[in-house]
């Protein structure tokens, strides 16, 4: 099967969360639609010396983060209308004004982030061993003024994770769009990054975006990064839709990597690596932090986003490829 209802808080029995289970080959995913659609672990299992050992290649969820239902502790979360912040949570599009209120269940932050699909639960519209597909449906309201659909499919196969992500305009008006994803990985010492990019968005205080540079940290990543040495909750520009993620040989496993692949409209990288944390986020999205604010400033090609017409549906897909010698 790939649909369970398991306990995962003993502390509290009456605290249960429906995971979909998925497995192809030694890879293994658990997804939880019920905390915003995430994916609640991404990990390989395999034989060795007469025992089953398993290596997550996502940061994996707590007991604890499922009973609470958090997507901030998931292994991967969906972003959607909208990725990153908006200032105050207040923005126009053609004539329609948006007033979202905070929303980190962590922070007290004028700035929402990530949308909404990241704190509803998904409708499960089919589940198998190796593959589930997740629906939401949102109606329009003062935080978000259009009605609009998405849906998810998650597929295992033996040597990757494949995701598609959709949003369809269900209004009657144009609507502005912004898609991706939120994976969790984990940071062990000695963990390396490469990627291509063009420029980064320098922040303030609040990690809103104040100017375009052609910052260090981009041709440190292009050469590939040692984490350790970087200190970063940035947007990038002109992402190569490519990453490659080096892990040394430690306790959990043999020397490893995983590369990410994205397709348009994943056109933009976020990358927030602090220090001292034991996990990083390296997400594929399609619009940078503030888009709609800054869009009288600059154009498309550094900011994304899109207007999406009614009727019409934006899809993205990415795949997560671990493999080790």
């Amino acid at each position: 099967m790939s649909a369970d209802t398991l306990e995962m808080h003993r502390a509290d029995p009456a605290v249960a969360q429906r995971l979909l289970r998925l497995r192809a080959g030694e890879l293994a995913a658990t997804i939880t639609p019920e905390v915003g659609g995430s994916i609640a672990s991404f990990s390989h299992r395999w034989q060795e010396g007469g025992r089953e050992r398993e290596l997550h290649w996502l940061r994996p969820a707590s007991a604890e983060g499922l009973a609470q239902r958090n997507p901030l502790a998931m292994a991967s979360f969906p972003l959607l209308p909208f990725c990153n912040r908006i200032r105050n949570g207040s923005a126009r599009f053609e004539g329609r004004e948006i007033d979202f209120p905070p929303n980190h269940p962590a922070e007290d932050s004028p700035h929402p982030l990530h949308g909404i699909g990241w704190q509803r639960p998904w409708h499960v519209e089919s589940a198998r061993d190796d593959e589930a597909e997740l629906s939401l449906h949102v109606e329009a309201g003062p935080a978000w003024p259009w009605t609009f659909s998405a849906r998810q499919v998650v597929r295992l196969e033996p040597g990757c994770l494949r995701l598609q992500i959709e949003l369809r305009n269900d209004d009657a008006a144009a609507m502005p769009a912004g898609i991706g994803h939120h994976p969790y990985f984990p940071h062990e010492p000695g963990t390396r990054l490469q990627t291509g990019t063009r420029a980064m968005w320098e922040t303030d205080d609040e990690v809103m975006p104040t100017r375009l540079v052609e910052a260090p940290e981009v041709r440190q990543l292009r050469e590939g990064a040692l984490l350790a040495q970087l200190h970063t909750d940035n947007n990038f520009t002109g992402w190569s839709r490519e990453a490659r993620i080096d892990w040394p040989a430690d306790a959990s496993g043999p020397a490893r990597r995983l590369r990410m692949q994205a397709e348009a409209p994943l056109d933009f990288f976020v990358l927030y690596c602090q220090r001292g944390y034991d996990y990083f986020c390296a997400e594929p999205v399609s619009q940078c932090t503030d888009w709609l604010n800054l869009a009288d400033r600059y154009g498309p090609e550094v900011l994304g986003g899109t207007r999406l017409a009614p009727g019409d549906t934006l899809v993205a897909r990415f795949t997560l490829s671990p493999q080790w010698d």
